[in-house]
């Protein structure tokens, strides 16, 4: 067995080439993740560098109640980002998986 035989075998467990289902629960703490963390890092930029001229109030048109610069609506802006996370993966993990099996 070649070297990218193996490879793909060890991503697809049930079977040479099937394609592997989506977890939702793997997907949405991964996608959550990464929006808390980009959001973090969002409102730490402006903090640091408040004559940017990056917009940091278009996060009030994903982020419903936010307003820049108050503790409240920081960590309403958070919980925001974690829950943005989880409903993509609520949406897509099915989606793909559906998709991944009627293209068998």
């Amino acid at each position: 067995m070649s070297q990218t035989q193996s490879a793909f075998a060890a991503r697809a467990p049930s079977g040479e080439g099937e394609m592997s289902s989506l977890s939702i629960k793997r997907l949405g703490l991964s996608l959550s993740t990464f929006f808390a963390i980009s959001y973090v890092i969002c409102i730490m930029g402006y903090l640091l560098m408040p004559d940017f001229p990056v917009q940091h109030e278009a996060l009030a048109i994903f982020l419903p109640g936010f307003k820049l610069l108050s503790w409240q609506s920081y960590f309403l802006g958070l919980v925001e980002s974690f829950a943005w996370g989880w409903y993509i993966a609520a949406v897509f993990a099915p989606l793909y998986n559906f998709f991944g099996r009627l293209a068998r």
